[in-house]
């Protein structure tokens, strides 16, 4: 989940869904039943279940502690005899948060493989997790269905995280603040040398993440380090475009910011040398660097240049992609304030808040949206159209024009947070809800008949472009209402993906991005 804009951060309070995690409980099996991979550095016996085989906890990097914290991910360890991969590893050193777990572990460069049964050469798929750069891990996501459904290989990666992963500092050298992008590329070359062992098919890789991992997708398109690591990509909720700013902090940022804060953390550790940062204890690392936002630095061989830039100079890895967002990504953070604060969004409030985003802007913003009530919904609104609908647009022209892409947006009501009453106003498709038609996820509801309809529907489309680099299913005819053009740079429409059928719809109108631009 993301990043942008802090979708979540409003529901810390949500502290009812402590069942994150719950998918590390698996039903016994015995022991004889177990699969055993071997990888390029050992043995590995895994879970097997009923149409899956599971494996976790696998090292694809050394642990980046001591004298490694803040270095390139380095080879893991080899082993001898057979390592268990029953267990989900701890997750990289965070906070708590809906979407994270708690740990001051920096020992957590780790992946997981989830298989159908009998698996042989099929497409893998690699998950990026989003969670603001801040937060995430494996566990949080449930891939069982996406496996054994789409009939494809799940690779979950875990990657350095906050002040750990993305601390730029001349201290730390000049290519520093993207050593999460660098160890997300270490699992993806982990991928190109065992994939074909779990059954994988290593010249068919697929990236997808949402949120900051969606974000990470764009990098990976733009870094050439990453060049020939994968051949498709899906990028949800984290258009390639969104620049950096004071609201949309996940995209990349300039070095000079990301040097100015290091400076600043640096001062108040006491430290004027990277020794001294590198000895400083998780804890309190984690501690100082708590308030701060992180997110990829500009500059340097992972990300010299931002992903618009790359676009618009085609500098940059093209394979087909799969782009889009949901139709209410703010709906979610909005309408649960309301609910958890029990009080609605004022018209003095929503007046207020386009002021000191928008500016001298504002009067014209609340004209163009009059016609949205109540305050909360309007807010969203124009929150959710500025800052995703405008930048996913200019992202579906830019890849458009460079690589075979395939718009999409997700609509209609879409799983509500579990244990949290349903807002007075309709929430729609909002942040990280698209997630749930692939994962199973603790912190939403369970998927109602509808919803599980288009689930099926979008893991068999999803599964197809992994194959192919087409979502259409075979056997769909060019001029089939069931059909999915390819994106050009001059279209309106985007395939619109909601429980009660698949459309087409005017993604430019909807969302006013005339007014925008």
């Amino acid at each position: 989940m993301s990043a942008r804009p802090k979708a979540l951060a409003t529901l810390v309070a949500l502290t009812t869904l402590t069942t994150l995690g719950a998918f590390g409980a698996t039903a016994a099996v015995a022991a004889s039943a177990d699969p055993v991979v071997h990888t390029d550095r050992g043995a590995v016996r895994g879970l097997a279940e009923q149409d899956t085989r599971t494996f976790r906890g696998i090292p694809y990097a050394a642990p980046p502690t001591g004298d490694l914290r803040w270095r390139s991910p380095r080879p893991a360890a080899a082993w001898s005899g057979v390592r268990d991969a029953t267990q989900y590893a701890g997750s990289c050193a965070q906070t708590d948060h809906p979407v994270g777990i708690a740990s001051t572990s920096e020992d957590c460069l780790y992946l997981d493989v989830t298989t159908p049964t009998n698996a042989r050469g099929l497409p893998v798929v690699v998950w990026i997790h989003g969670g603001s750069f801040k937060n995430g891990a494996t566990s949080i996501y449930g891939p069982k269905r996406f496996a054994a459904q789409g009939k494809v290989v799940v690779v979950q990666a875990q990657y350095r995280l906050g002040a750990f992963g993305f601390l730029a500092s001349p201290l730390l050298g000049g290519g520093s603040g993207n050593f999460g992008l660098e160890d997300q590329q270490a699992a993806l070359r982990w991928v190109q040398r065992n994939a074909a062992s779990f059954g994988g098919n290593p010249r068919n890789v697929t990236i997808m993440g949402e949120s900051a991992g969606a974000y990470s997708v764009c990098d990976h398109l733009a870094s050439p380090t990453a060049a020939g690591l994968f051949q498709r990509a899906i990028i949800q909720s984290g258009p390639c475009t969104q620049e950096y700013s004071a609201t949309s902090y996940a995209a990349p940022r300039p070095r000079a910011v990301a040097e100015q804060y290091s400076r600043t953390l640096a001062t108040s550790l006491g430290c004027t040398t990277a020794s001294c940062l590198r000895a400083v204890s998780t804890e309190r690392l984690l501690k100082a660097s708590e308030p701060a936002e992180f997110g990829p630095v500009l500059g340097g061989p992972v990300l010299p240049l931002h992903p618009t830039t790359a676009l618009t100079t085609g500098k940059v890895n093209r394979v087909p992609v799969l782009h889009g967002l949901n139709h209410d990504e703010e709906h979610g953070r909005y309408s649960a304030q309301e609910v958890l604060t029990g009080t609605p969004i004022t018209d003095a409030e929503y007046q207020a808040a386009v002021q000191k985003t928008f500016g001298a802007k504002a009067p014209a913003i609340l004209a163009a949206y009059s016609d949205i009530r109540p305050a909360g919904l309007a807010l969203s609104t124009v929150l959710t159209d500025s800052q995703w609908s405008v930048p996913a647009a200019k992202t579906n022209q830019l890849l458009s024009a460079r690589m075979p892409t395939y718009a999409f947006e997700f609509a209609g009501k879409a799983p509500w947070y579990a244990g949290l009453p349903e807002p007075a106003w309709a929430f729609g498709s909002h942040h990280l809800s698209d997630v749930a038609y692939f994962f199973d996820l603790a912190v939403l509801e369970r998927l109602d008949p509808a919803q599980s309809r288009l689930a099926d529907e979008v893991i068999a489309r999803w599964s197809a472009f992994a194959r192919t680099g087409d979502p259409n299913l075979p056997g769909t005819s060019p001029s089939s209402s069931q059909n999915w053009p390819r994106t050009r740079p001059q279209d309106r429409e985007v395939q619109s993906l909601t429980p009660s059928g698949i459309t087409r719809t005017d993604f430019l109108t909807d969302h006013r991005i005339a007014f925008w631009s």
